[in-house]
């Protein structure tokens, strides 16, 4: 049994009577085990996915017309409820707590006969940018696991990099898919707020949220968007526009008109390899046909101060039910009054990082300080969403650096909290303006490791953004192709 590269092969492989669903599950579960040690998974659910692989190939065998993920090996992250499955957010306070519904996206991924193989480590509630965060340890990065693999859909985007699954699902409240998927040399696209129903998402910050999908290819992440995207009745903020068909792809002799933000390019925070590397892509595109242009975006060095004060603010809000009283850990110290109660559950639930970002939020909502940072940080918000919106009406997309650096050694930035706030500045825009983001591998390092490159387009122009994402791969990998063939 040996992997196959894309969805759309092992369905040809499945449907010819080549292999099985089940012969898939064993194979990917053979993976899981032997990389236990990168601790991407909180929970495999081995019984439940040979079972529900061998009902599939009983329905294939009768002839009847499976979904179109029919077999399809999905990996989930620990903030997607998934109902009779534990799902704590990776924090101590839900620890052991079974849901008892699944969300929207779940719910249609079994509906088009997906397998969901296990349960996924991240940061505490989605809190971070290294998986480093999490109550059960930190994943490991598979290409070099002295180092961190992003996060804080860090399980999830390994899981795929170390093929322990076909696709998986993150969430990504200001990068954490495109940053791990940066990281891991995966693509991870992060669709239009409101694109895939937050129903069963555990809250981080409710108005920056979204479900989002890591893969190996286009292809395969388009498969599983027009799956999971569309309408629910269950959540309000969920986009009401007709779910278009995100798999067709335009012609590759179309010619694009890109821009790239100036100012992000040229930030001295960006590693001077990497800034070299995007100029020469920038370079290749226009040789290809395509127009590449700077654009001046004057409130790059906001939109971090912004986005931290505005997420941590509604972390603050949703993260208060956690109180001990109603689910989750309870202190199992006596004789104390509500007020002690409270603080003792949830010191004692929380993590470090968590509670740094509740005190945060509480502090930019109290009175004297709700003017001065939080309706500032809306004001800031209105800004990057009408600049943003201005250059992407001239533009089919905008491209830019996913991250200001390859991944980096496990514990170096955990002392600098700031530090690492501030690698956030490239993906956080997209979250700020609600609008779809994808990041694809770009080049490697001198280090080893890879990065990706950015595209940006406008709200629930998806379908745009997947063929732009598209032909810059098979561009990529064009260009490796004619590499290795002047090494023969």
């Amino acid at each position: 049994m040996s992997e196959f590269s894309s969805i759309s092969s092992f369905h040809e492989a499945l449907y010819a009577g080549s292999t099985t669903c089940t012969d898939q599950v064993r194979y990917y579960l053979e993976k899981i085990a032997r990389a236990g040690h990168l601790n991407a998974f909180l929970e495999v659910y081995e019984t439940e996915a040979l079972e529900r692989a061998a009902a599939l190939d009983a329905r294939i065998r009768n002839g009847e017309q499976l979904g179109p993920l029919a077999g399809v090996i999905v990996g989930n992250k620990d903030v997607i409820c998934y109902k009779g499955h534990k799902v704590s957010a990776a924090s101590r306070i839900l620890e052991g707590f079974t849901s008892l519904y699944s969300a929207t996206a779940i719910e249609r991924l079994l509906a088009a006969d997906a397998i969901i193989i296990g349960n996924l480590n991240c940061d505490e509630f989605a809190m971070g940018s290294t998986n480093e965060n999490s109550a059960f340890g930190p994943v490991l990065n598979a290409e070099d696991t002295t180092r961190v693999p992003g996060g804080s859909s860090g399980g999830s985007a390994v899981a795929v990099q170390a093929g322990l699954c076909q696709v998986s699902l993150g969430s990504d409240t200001g990068g954490s898919v495109r940053q791990p998927a940066d990281f891991c040399g995966i693509v991870g696209l992060k669709p239009t707020y409101g694109r895939i129903s937050r129903h069963g998402l555990i809250a981080y910050a409710s108005s920056f949220d979204q479900i989002g999908i890591f893969g190996r290819n286009i292809a395969d992440v388009a498969a599983v968007l027009q799956v999971i995207a569309g309408p629910d009745d269950y959540d309000s903020t969920a986009a009401q526009q007709e779910v278009p068909d995100f798999q067709f792809r335009p012609s590759h002799n179309k010619s694009y008109k890109l821009a790239y933000l100036k100012d992000a390019l040229h930030h001295e925070g960006l590693d001077t390899e990497m800034r070299g590397a995007f100029t020469s892509f920038f370079e290749e595109l226009e040789a290809a046909g395509h127009s590449v242009t700077a654009a001046d975006f004057a409130y790059l060095d906001y939109v971090v101060p912004a986005y931290y004060v505005l997420t941590t603010a509604e972390a603050s809000s949703n993260l208060s039910r956690y109180d001990g009283v109603k689910y989750g850990h309870r202190t199992g110290q006596q004789d104390l009054d509500l007020a002690e109660f409270y603080k003792k559950s949830r010191s004692e639930g929380f993590g470090k990082e968590v509670k740094r970002r509740i005190l945060l939020g509480t502090f930019v909502l109290s009175a004297g300080y709700y003017d001065a940072y939080y309706t500032k940080a809306q004001q800031v918000r209105r800004l990057v969403v009408d600049k943003l919106s201005e250059i992407l009406s001239a533009y089919d997309a905008i491209l830019m650096p996913t991250v200001p650096s390859t991944a980096f050694k496990i514990g170096e930035k955990t002392s600098d909290p700031i530090a690492m706030y501030l690698a956030d500045i490239y993906t956080v825009l997209a979250n700020l303006a609600g609008v779809p983001a994808i990041s694809v591998p770009l080049r490697r390092h001198s280090n080893g490791m890879p990065f990706g490159v950015q595209i940006i387009t406008r709200q629930f122009d998806e379908v745009n953004l997947l063929s732009v994402a598209d032909h810059v791969m098979q561009m990529l990998r064009t260009d490796r192709s004619k590499e290795l063939n002047c090494l023969k």
